[in-house]
């Protein structure tokens, strides 16, 4: 008896985690299960409106949502009253919506598109008022101003205001969000029933009256219907697959995507601007360079998805489906285990686990993944490998009994999606897929880590730093042309040109088509990257987080120890080898069968390494059964029989009457005392204590085989304790060095697992993780404060006995602590966390769907080395970019100064709009593109020193200052002695063509400088000069960008000034002083 959840409930957590950065739910009953997904610890009911104050005293924005008589609605910024079905509304909320939680999860998953739509209304105003002002400012003399909509008739798109065009684009791009979020369909709703509590003939009845119930009323044709369903459940890449859109709309959306950045908007005023000022021609060529520079990415992006699709299809789950039309009906009269036996002969088809629904009936096999949750109907033998939803590395036996209440770790007679059947076999009844299973849920309720780029970031905030620059050179130049006695329209026009030539447009392309050349480059190694955002947070990681289970260790059980009865015996000692070969008789493999238990395997494994025992001749055997603890062996050893007995220790040192003494002759063992009773007791606590599984193992010699024969369970009596044997999860062999590696590089390495706290500690000590003796388990971290818990996080380096839940919250508490955080697991149990960290890491095997599905990086091969690969690329590409940012910023910054230099000598600005468009042309899309997709020359070097912490540093501004004062002076230089030389009637023309070659120049040189190792590099800049020269020297080409060609002599005086601005750019960073950041 309690309180069920809402079916939108689990939706609306979901939501709620997307929109806000601190998710808090309250105490009670309902809501106990997804408590653990809150922030923090739950917030007492009476206490809320308290707590929702102490928020906003710490400046947070507050949205309380709420069906209950709450102070806190009021209190909050936000109030959100949901409508109970007989309740009234709570009329202090700011929002009433309901019954139900549709329309609450409605508004959250507005709250982010709002966010967006208030940035973009502002950023248009802002843009439109300065329109405004240039319009004005520019207006040709004797032009009457226009009224606008208001008044008279508009004759000109001049006469429609700025700021009324910017209101009404921001309202129809607001009522499009708006439609686009009310057109969005609802999720499907959830209904958690305790399947694992009811019978298997329950369930069955349960389930099928629940789908009748939910069949269509109008009495739709079947099959239609069932149509409807099965599509309902094909995943998103399925139908991209079955359902290709085309690829001019796939492109388009690509496109959109490489325009949604902070560089389009300032590019979008630039080209407006010089449209107001009478440059057309101009604007259409900032639109030209915006528009290209999208496609190129849009284009790079859309195949890049399209090799992942690919990839991803490759790695789809299979599942064996009974045939539609199976009787699926339990038989009358048999007993409770055996009532769908007669299913386990059913006529099956092999289908993708992305086409079950909810109600199918799936056949499971050893080996088999599992491809949904299920319900038990018939099982056999059957063991499940759990450690991708619990972590725990030992199989788990399955039976069809109900098991009320427990987590799912302790639902045997449940299956869920991922785990891996490893022994016996099984019918189950579907009962949840895709996101409704365990695991999805998992990802699901732990929402998503916030996907904007700090590349792109870092690169908005250095292109903010340099927009006042840019603005103050626009300025100047306008307000020199004015004082020199320039028309202010012409002056307007030339400060116009400058500001936008300024703006580093290749910025986000360098981004993109950088990000992409390092996808493809990791995925030759091994690693593939499902979202390239976060390659540029790799290289900032300084925390990573492993799960233990079949990420640093290897996921199958071997064995590492033997014991005698008070002391531990070497493996390739006479004591040891003995126990190791009575152990290998007591598990012997089923006759031209694969071994069933993971156990038996790590001890036939291990005894594969000693001489053949010729002298054992197996007579029966006594497989390994739960109820029972053991397994035996009735066989022969030479000419006497013996029973092999191999099984838990607590059952079977009950059983021992003697233990072996090695040294005295066979038969003259020595009687178990109570005192020898509680050292053998012993050992097996400390083998234990080490993270092992153990056996103990035991032997007792039969007079008369022939009484023993078919009751061997009566006669595992007597025995003689010959010691024990420890079997674990063993360490993958390239782990310890990665460790190691790790911190060496200024990374530190966290262990956060399931598994027993015992076995972590012993894992993490092996692997040489410092302060491996500190474990944290997950019920500490519950009793936590937050503080508490804060502080914990930065100190312990092992978190064991911790759920999905519990790991969420260790990497958003590191992430808080000011951390960069990777999460690397490779099971359901590890998704949530994998989803919520900087960088998600997956290691692709077997039941790893959840895992890399949430990921953003997947590890092809089980080979933790290959995170030190993606770590350096990461490093590698914060390099390329900090270099290619430095040619366009720097450039840029060069031609600025140039310009202003030269208004301020000539009153008219050296270069027009089109020629610095021609500079910024050759200059920043391939070479610059080139540099970034080229690893700096340290890219290949061992992964050391620290996390890279961005490019806006002191180093950086050094940086442009010597690239821009370089690219100055040499144009100057070259303009100079253009205006000098030039006696020619178009001698003005001249000079500014020797100005703009020699910018090109200067800048192709350093950009040589930067890559000088690098084909690509030296190709585009070989192709830049070439395209330089056409546009200079081909007649109308030259004279549509207001050039002239050049003769050899000022062809000389470019060149020579270039080089020299080259080699004072290579020599100036030896005699500045080293800032010491980066």
């Amino acid at each position: 008896v309690g309180c069920s959840l809402d079916p939108l409930a689990e939706a609306l957590l979901s939501a709620a985690h997307q929109a806000a950065d601190v998710v808090f739910l309250t105490e009670h009953a309902s809501t106990r299960e997804l408590v653990a997904w809150g922030d923090d610890s739950p917030v007492d009911v009476e206490e809320l409106a308290e707590s929702v104050r102490a928020l906003q005293r710490e400046g947070h924005g507050v949205l309380a949502v709420s069906s209950g008589q709450d102070l806190a609605l009021d209190a909050a910024d936000v109030g959100v009253s949901v409508l109970r079905g007989d309740g009234p509304a709570d009329w202090r909320a700011d929002l009433v919506c309901g019954p139900g939680l549709a329309d609450a999860w409605r508004l959250l998953t507005a709250v982010r598109p709002a966010r967006r739509a208030s940035d973009r209304a502002a950023e248009l105003s802002l843009s439109a008022s300065a329109l405004g002002a240039l319009l004005i400012a520019g207006r040709r003399p004797g032009r009457r101003a226009g009224r606008g909509p208001l008044g008279r008739a508009v004759t000109s798109w001049q006469d429609v205001p700025p700021v009324h065009a910017a209101a009404l684009a921001a309202m129809l791009t607001n009522a499009v969000s708006a439609r686009r979020l009310d057109h969005r369909p609802l999720p499907a709703p959830v209904v958690r029933d305790a399947w694992h509590a009811f019978t298997a003939e329950e369930a069955v009845r349960r389930l099928s009256r629940t789908l009748a119930e939910e069949a269509e009323p109008d009495g739709a044709d079947s099959r239609v219907a069932a149509v409807r369903a099965r599509l309902a459940t094909v995943p998103l890449l399925g139908r991209t697959v079955l359902w290709p859109a085309g690829a001019g709309l796939r492109l388009t959306a690509a496109v959109r995507q490489e325009l949604d950045d902070p560089l389009t908007p300032v590019l979008a005023l630039g080209a407006a601007a010089s449209a107001v000022v009478g440059s057309s021609v101009d604007a259409l060529l900032v639109t030209g360079v915006m528009a290209g520079n999208a496609l190129i990415g849009g284009a790079q992006r859309m195949r890049a998805e399209k090799a992942l699709g690919e990839l991803l299809l490759g790695q789809q789950v299979h599942a064996r489906r009974l045939r539609p039309g199976a009787d699926v009906s339990p038989r009358p009269g048999a007993p409770g285990a055996e009532a769908f036996a007669h299913l386990r002969s059913a006529a099956a088809e092999q289908v993708m686990a992305g086409r079950l629904r909810v109600g199918d009936v799936i056949v499971l096999r050893s080996e088999d993944v599992v491809p949904a949750d299920a319900r038990l109907l018939w099982a056999e033998s059957l063991e499940v490998d759990e450690a991708t939803l619990t972590g725990e590395s030992v199989p788990v036996d399955k039976n069809v009994e109900p098991s009320p209440g427990g987590d799912p770790a302790d639902r045997h007679c449940m299956v869920h999606e991922g785990t891996t059947v490893v022994a016996g076999g099984a019918v189950a009844l579907v009962v949840a897929t895709a996101e409704a299973t365990e695991s999805g849920r998992a990802a699901a309720l732990a929402g998503a880590a916030d996907a904007s780029s700090s590349m792109q970031k870092r690169l908005a905030e250095l292109t903010h730093q340099a927009l006042p620059a840019t603005v103050l050179g626009g300025a100047a130049v306008t307000g020199l042309g004015v004082l020199r006695g320039l028309p202010l329209r012409r002056a307007l026009g030339s400060g116009v040109a400058v500001a936008v030539a300024a703006v580093p447009e290749g910025l986000p392309l360098v981004a993109t088509v950088s990000q992409l050349a390092a996808a493809r480059r990791l995925s030759r190694l091994g690693v593939l990257v499902r979202t390239t955002r976060a390659l540029e947070a790799l290289g900032r990681v300084d925390t990573l987080c492993f799960d233990k289970t079949g990420t640093l260790t290897e996921g199958r059980l071997r064995l590492v120890r033997a014991a005698g009865p008070a002391r531990s015996l070497p493996l390739t000692g006479d004591g040891g080898r003995h126990i190791l070969r009575v152990a290998a008789r007591a598990c012997p493999p089923p006759p031209g069968r694969q071994v069933a238990h993971a156990t038996d395997r790590a001890v036939l494994d291990r005894a594969g390494d000693l001489p053949p025992d010729a002298r054992w001749s197996l007579d029966e055997e006594l497989p390994f059964e739960p109820t029972r603890g053991f397994s035996a062996s009735l066989g022969h050893d030479g000419d006497r029989t013996v029973l092999a007995v191999k099984g838990a220790p607590e059952v079977l040192l009950a059983r021992c009457a003697r233990i072996h003494a090695p040294r005295r002759p066979a038969g003259r063992d020595e009687p178990m005392t109570a005192a020898r009773r509680r050292a053998a007791a012993a050992t097996f606590r400390r083998l234990a204590g080490q993270g092992l599984r153990v056996l103990a193992i035991a032997e007792r010699p039969v007079p008369d085989a022939a009484k023993v024969r078919g009751e061997i369970a009566d006669h595992v009596e007597d025995l003689t304790l010959l010691g024990f044997v420890g079997i674990a999860d063993t360490p993958r062999p390239t782990a310890e060095e990665a460790v190691q590696r790790l911190g060496e590089a200024g990374v530190r390495t966290t262990m956060v697992t399931g598994d027993h706290p015992a076995t972590a500690a012993a894992v993490a000590a092996e692997l040489g993780i410092p302060a491996a003796d500190r474990v944290v388990t997950g019920p500490e971290l519950d009793a936590m404060s937050a503080a508490e818990r804060l502080a914990a996080v930065q100190e312990a380096a092992v978190f064991a006995r911790v759920s999905p839940a519990q790991k969420v919250r260790i990497v958003k508490d590191l992430r808080r602590a000011g951390r960069v955080v990777a999460m690397t697991g490779d099971g359901a149990n590890d998704a949530a966390a994998i989803r919520r960290a900087d960088v998600g890491i997956a290691v692709a095997g077997r039941g790893s769907g959840a895992a890399r599905s949430a990921a953003d990086l997947v590890l092809t091969a089980p080979d933790t080395a290959l995170i030190l690969d993606a770590l350096r690329e990461g490093r590698a590409l914060w390099h390329s970019v900090r270099d290619a940012a430095a040619i366009l910023v720097g450039g840029n910054a060069g031609e600025v100064s140039f310009t202003v230099l030269g208004t301020a000598l000539s009153g008219n600005a050296p270069l027009s709009t089109r020629q610095l468009l021609v500079v910024n042309m050759l200059t920043d899309m391939l070479p610059a593109l080139a540099v970034a997709i080229t690893p700096a020359g340290d890219a290949e070097a061992p992964l050391g020193g620290a996390p890279v912490r961005g490019f806006t540093g002191e180093d950086m501004r050094r940086a442009l200052a010597v690239r821009g004062t370089a690219t100055a002076a040499a144009a100057l230089l070259s303009w100079q002695a253009g205006r000098v030389t030039g006696l020619l009637p178009d001698g003005g023309r001249r000079a500014s063509t020797m100005g703009l070659a020699a910018l090109v120049g200067a800048q192709l040189g350093q950009t040589l400088i930067a890559r000088w190792r690098s084909p690509l590099v030296l190709a585009t800049c070989a192709v830049s000069a070439g395209a330089l020269f056409a546009v200079v020297e081909t007649p109308g080409i030259s004279q549509f960008f207001g050039c002239t060609p050049l003769g050899p002599g000022a062809w000389t005086i470019v060149t020579g000034a270039a080089a020299a601005a080259t080699l004072g750019a290579a020599v100036a960073p030896r005699f500045l002083p080293s800032a010491g950041t980066r």
